[in-house]
């Protein structure tokens, strides 16, 4: 079976390689798409997003890599999945998700939606959070993949040292 872990990774936490591990694990094939969205400025490019994820995740057999300018439902439809893995660290997540599954299962009908709940190391981890704390200078090593985190420190040393 093959699945897709759609997201933003900007950037990548070490909770989204908990979910890409588990949802390997789960579906033997697993495709990681960094979705585009046109309303939203990332602070890494797409390109760079996959390139961290491959240096965290990307020794994992049946996983790989992607970036998708659409709707999910028509990344699922073009590759012939019809499983998408989700993780979820709140109540607040699992009706955002759960919200996002019907649409989805509406627009392609058979499309299927697994939550995963984020384990308890990882249930406080958002890209933003921790986008918020490296902004201010302070340790992000905890809750991201090594290389994530020295480019997300580079990120806003560059940032600082441009002001």
């Amino acid at each position: 079976m093959k699945a897709i872990f759609p997201g933003s990774f900007d950037p990548v936490t070490l909770g989204h390689v908990e979910i890409i591990r588990r949802g390997a694990a789960m579906a033997g094939e697993l495709l990681v798409a960094v979705l585009v969205n046109p309303d939203k400025q990332g602070l890494f490019t797409p390109q760079k997003r996959v390139e961290l994820l491959k240096d965290a995740c990307g020794d994992l057999p049946g996983v790989s890599f992607m970036i998708y300018n659409g709707l999910l439902a028509d990344l699922a439809r073009e590759t012939g999945v019809r499983l998408v893995i989700r993780g979820v660290r709140t109540s607040a997540d699992l009706d955002a998700e759960s919200a996002m599954a019907r649409a989805n299962a509406r627009l392609l009908p058979g499309l299927e939606t697994a939550l995963l709940p984020a384990s308890p190391q990882a249930s406080d981890i958002s890209s933003s959070l921790v986008r918020q704390i490296a902004s201010l200078g302070g340790d992000v090593s905890p809750f991201l993949p090594p290389g994530a985190a020295r480019a997300l420190n580079e990120m806003y040393r560059q940032k600082k040292a441009s002001k």
